[in-house]
């Protein structure tokens, strides 16, 4: 059957109107590379000037990020990114060293940032997931969580949702907009899968 122009026929009824396709939020995650740079400085960046989730209170540079991503890399630590399907960093996740003494080599500190409007959705669990798997492969045996004691309550949920539990607290360590701040310690014991390499993570002091 065909309708005539002006036919209210041609106007079908609700449910037989196609439906729009609702919005998946997907991404990847992988190694970050050096072109991701700026992408995770901005996230990083935004943190800095709105929240206190870091404490540094100047904003990051590129060389900043180079020099760590640098120091990673030579360090074989993990530093991943997830990208959505357009190739643009909506987070990241990277384990650094723990303290800075050789001792602590098989300790890592994790940190995990996610872009505006990427929260909420399990990407902080995906990222945290694939980072711990990533250092037990490496042979890391111990991974820690610093988290900022105000407004932490989504932080400590994910960690403690991936097996961390806390292991201590500080008061007033921190002042950041007016604020005294304190920190919240988490950690989880990792079954690594080989031993792991070493590399020097200090100079010896």
């Amino acid at each position: 059957m065909q309708f005539e122009p002006g036919d209210r026929r041609r106007v079908l009824p609700r449910h037989l109107r196609p439906q729009p396709e609702p919005d998946v939020f997907s991404y990847s995650i992988r190694a970050a590379r050096s072109g991701d740079l700026p992408y995770v400085r901005e996230i990083y960046n935004h943190f800095v000037s709105n929240s206190v989730v870091t404490l540094d209170e100047r904003r990051s540079s590129i060389p900043y990020w180079r020099e760590k991503f640098a120091l990673l890399n030579k360090l074989g630590l993990p530093f991943l990114v997830a990208v959505s399907p357009a190739g643009v960093v909506i987070g990241y996740a990277l384990a650094q060293p723990w303290a800075g003494k050789n001792a602590y080599r098989y300790t890592v500190e994790d940190s995990i940032y996610l872009g505006p409007g990427a929260g909420g959705k399990g990407l902080g669990a995906a990222l945290l997931q694939a980072l711990i798997d990533a250092c037990e492969q490496l042979g890391i045996r111990e991974m820690v969580a610093v988290i900022s004691d105000t407004k932490a309550d989504a932080s400590i949920r994910l960690h403690a949702r991936l097996g961390f539990v806390e292991a201590g607290r500080t008061g007033r360590v921190g002042h950041k907009f007016g604020r005294d701040l304190g920190t919240v310690y988490m950690r989880r014991a990792l079954r690594p899968s080989r031993r792991r390499k070493f590399f020097s993570m200090s100079s010896g002091r």
